[in-house]
């Protein structure tokens, strides 16, 4: 419970709810104002323009708090001037003498999750105007408004700088990676090409059972299978017969690719299994992949082929049936990668370790600041700070 009085949205701000113009004023020249759709639109704080419009029939203004009201429910951003909104946002102003819009913005970002379980509907979820008007906002006076707003932007420009900081991380192992082996569409080093196919000695898809048993073993989803990178974070457990136990048991360098998805940007993702102290399974969203590692080293194929050159190639083997994208083994056995010397992919393997142990501390360092920052929000809002 909040110390301050929680009044509706309305009494306190106002509310547009968005409407698509006609389609004939849409251009991408730059004629008219910008034109935001929905949550499709949005940046980390600032929608990003990617359309215009003739002839707007809804606006928001500078300062607007722009809310995604349908598919999804409940993203936030700022408009950055006057703009043209659709149907898939409403935009919300704070009332000059009583709410200050940036303390609105971050007690939606913060009640996001409440947002979404408003929201209604079988094929997508949408928020509707009086659901809108009817959010309590706890309001103190005027200028501790101004003051949680100014120390929430502070604790977040915190955060952003954090992740700047991995990002960053991860831009040199790319540089560095370019700098030891050459863009690999141009192959400017003249590296020896090779289908992936020599150079497997087994593949196998994950089982097809699933579960969810507290005392079970870790069998890994899609969920867990990111970008060069393996996520254990909230892992799927399930009681394995023996046979299953032996059959799918990962190993240290085993290499992992994403299956099948809805997305095709999904298809294909790949990293390599490292020991985490406990035995590990995969299921058959996942295709598990043995290289020769007399010729291949693990951090390297994952690095080229989580590039933009690896990606394009797996895309080029992907295959479309009932709204699902899926890879074969035999469409990753297809896909043609460099091969320098094995003396070479380990160095830079062993650059990627000491680079991957810094990123490690920041993303821990990120994590608790990510946690502190919500407690801080928390008590904000009740009043606990000002």
């Amino acid at each position: 419970m909040s110390k301050w009085e929680s009044l509706q949205l309305n009494k306190i701000a106002g509310l547009v709810m968005g409407q698509s113009p006609s389609s004939d004023s849409y251009n991408t020249e730059g004629e008219g104002m910008p034109f935001f759709q929905g949550k499709s639109d949005f940046g980390k704080v600032n929608p990003k323009i990617r359309m215009y419009c003739k002839s707007p029939k809804k606006l928001a203004h500078k300062n607007d708090i722009l809310l995604s009201v349908r598919a999804p429910v409940g993203d936030v951003n700022i408009a950055e001037g006057t703009c043209c909104i659709g149907r898939g946002l409403a935009a919300i102003s704070g009332q000059k003498e009583k709410s200050y819009s940036k303390y609105i913005y971050y007690y939606l970002l913060w009640k996001k999750k409440e947002l979404e379980n408003i929201g209604v509907g079988s094929t997508f979820k949408a928020i509707g105007k009086k659901d809108i008007e009817k959010i309590l906002i706890p309001l103190p006076p005027l200028d501790i408004q101004k003051k949680i707003a100014t120390a929430l932007d502070t604790a977040n420009a915190l955060i952003e700088k954090r992740k700047e900081q991995i990002e960053k991380l991860d831009l040199l192992i790319k540089s560095q990676f370019i700098e030891m082996f050459g863009d690999p569409v141009t192959n400017p080093k003249g590296w020896e090409k090779k289908q992936l196919s020599k150079l497997i000695v087994h593949a196998n898809n994950g089982m097809a059972r699933r579960g969810n048993d507290i005392d079970g073993d870790i069998v890994l989803r899609l969920v867990e299978l990111q970008d060069g990178f393996l996520d254990y974070s909230k892992p799927n457990r399930i009681l394995l017969s023996e046979f299953e136990k032996k059959r799918y048991l990962l190993f240290k360098n085993d290499f992992l690719f994403a299956r099948v998805n809805g997305n095709p940007d999904y298809v294909g993702r790949c990293a390599v299994f490292h020991d985490i102290g406990e035995d590990v399974y995969y299921n058959d969203h996942i295709i598990r992949v043995r290289f020769d590692d007399s010729q291949l080293q693990g951090c390297f194929v994952s690095t080229l082929l989580n590039s933009q050159y690896g990606k394009r190639q797996m895309r080029s083997k992907i295959k479309t049936s009932a709204g699902q994208y899926t890879i074969s083994q035999d469409g990753i056995g297809a896909i043609e990668i460099i091969c320098p010397p094995l003396s070479l992919q380990t160095q830079f393997a062993k650059f990627v370790e000491k680079v991957e142990a810094q990123k490690a501390l920041l993303q821990k360092s990120l994590a608790d600041m990510e946690q502190n920052y919500q407690s801080f929000m928390q008590k904000c809002f009740k009043g606990e700070i000002f």
